[in-house]
């Protein structure tokens, strides 16, 4: 998929080298014949890039603009050659613009016109481009923090940010310390301003370098590693920390994220979220009560109110039997130092066991899988 600093890049080129002029058009494979023919002989007036799609304005005194809109799709090309060194118009060629000595031709998945009206229509239905001055980053944290999208699903929603594809979401929230499957509505504020950082800095430089180029030059050479491009897109390892890098499938098309630099929830480690069960998922608190030898049947808030009687800090009282008779009770702060030792060394257990169940959970495929919540 051509990204959104390539477009930008070729609305750049064709300012300087179409616009202002008038030129013959026409449609070799027949398949933007109408087009063409509204196209032909007016003014190439402006260009316009937003995200991976391209407005191409054509002005005539008197008339209303007409549009051509432009997706270039997976492998779309849109050439300007010398007329004497033009190579022939292929059977892919849907527009050919001639005149000035030059030949343009254009080949694209969706080459489509109308008028002013279809540009806004299209505009206002894209997002914030990262690349454009005028991109809204407030407006983009409003529809992302109400978003129960993960945040790898909403860079690629082209309504959401423009332009980016998919070797920009791996980078972009590498290098933000973001992993793909944080929901929207989950992220910081803190978190989401790296996201968008990063997503103007990254693309601005491919737009800048032509191609993604997303390590920095004095990180990569502190490295040792001084041809490093990017940091975990198409990668089994870690540009930066060696680690594993996973993989899976989401809406068909493969993320990827370093469980060590990008950790699914940064802001609280595990012993932190034990203390108040009613943060844990299902499955840590099945695993938590089950460990500690306890019933893990029943919905999350029966599991949580377990875990909350349980909880070894909040505790005032506690059951101990009594010579094998009748319970009573007694204050934790009273309990033989043997029984305090070993309530430590169970919860400790219970918490290096789901360390373990969540750290191979999410370097794994499956335990990365969860898209929406």
């Amino acid at each position: 998929m051509v990204e959104g600093h390539s477009v930008h890049r070729i609305a750049t080129q064709h300012t300087r080298r179409l616009c202002g002029r008038s030129y013959k058009a026409s449609s070799p494979n027949g398949r933007f014949a109408e087009g063409a023919r509204l196209i032909n002989g007016r003014s190439f007036s402006r260009i316009e890039a937003v995200g991976k799609n391209l407005f191409a304005f054509f002005a005539a005194a008197g008339q209303p603009d007409v549009v051509m809109h432009v997706h270039f799709g997976m492998s779309g090309r849109w050439s300007v050659e010398d007329a004497a060194k033009a190579a022939p118009a292929k059977d892919t060629t849907r527009l050919q613009l001639e005149g000035h000595g030059i030949v343009s031709s254009l080949s694209a998945m969706t080459v489509q016109h109308g008028g002013v009206e279809m540009f806004e229509k299209k505009r206002a239905e894209l997002g914030e481009d990262p690349i454009r001055a005028d991109a809204d980053a407030e407006a983009l944290w409003e529809r992302v923090s109400r978003s129960k999208k993960t945040i790898g699903l909403l860079l690629m929603d082209q309504g959401f940010f423009a332009g980016v594809g998919n070797i920009y979401r791996a980078e972009i929230l590498f290098v933000a310390s973001v992993h793909p499957n944080t929901p929207g509505k989950a992220l910081s504020r803190a978190e989401f301003d790296r996201v968008w950082a990063a997503s103007v800095k990254l693309m601005r430089r491919g737009y800048e370098e032509g191609s993604i180029l997303t390590v920095d030059k004095a990180e990569a050479l502190a490295l040792g590693r001084p041809g490093l491009r990017r940091w975990i897109y198409n990668s089994a390892k870690c540009g930066r920390c060696n680690g594993r890098v996973a993989s899976w499938d989401v809406a068909g098309r493969t993320c990827y994220a370093c469980a060590a630099c990008q950790p699914l929830d940064p802001s609280e480690s595990l012993e932190a979220r034990l203390a108040q069960p009613a943060k844990l998922r299902v499955a840590e608190l099945r695993e938590a009560l089950t460990a500690a030898g306890l019933d893990a049947g029943g919905k999350k808030a029966e599991l949580a109110a377990a875990g909350e009687s349980r909880a070894v800090e909040h505790v005032a009282e506690w059951e101990v039997g009594l010579d094998g008779a009748a319970s009573g009770r007694i204050s934790a702060g009273f309990l033989p130092v043997f029984h305090k030792f070993f309530i430590f060394c169970t919860l400790l257990l219970c918490i290096k066991i789901i360390q373990g169940r969540l750290l191979q959970a999410s370097s794994g495929p499956g335990g990365l899988a969860g898209a929406e919540a």
